[in-house]
């Protein structure tokens, strides 16, 4: 299931984070919110379901590609060297709420 294939990456992400954390190796996630893809064009040409989503999503859009490529760019990058661990929701503020 969806749920159970989420929680499962959630404790492999930490438990990778404290065994490599030690030798340099960043472990990190990524948590996605509703993204502009193949997978979500139903969703979004349905106009109830698209605005019944869009109405519970704080930043009032469909996320993008680049919105999570950005997030990915950021936990590659130097800025993210003492970050271990984490499981960053790129949602739009849905968990937020």
């Amino acid at each position: 299931s969806y749920t159970a294939s989420k929680s499962g990456l959630a404790g492999l992400t930490r438990l990778l984070a404290c065994e490599w954390a030690g030798k340099g190796i960043n472990v990190n996630a990524i948590a996605p919110g509703y993204v502009e893809s193949n997978n979500t064009q139903p969703l979004r040409a349905d106009p109830d379901r698209n605005a019944a989503i869009l109405a519970r999503i704080p930043a009032g859009r469909w996320g993008k590609p680049s919105d999570i490529g950005g997030a990915a760019v950021f936990l590659a990058s130097d800025a993210a060297a003492y970050i271990h661990g984490a499981i960053l929701p790129v949602d739009g503020g849905w968990l937020a709420r």
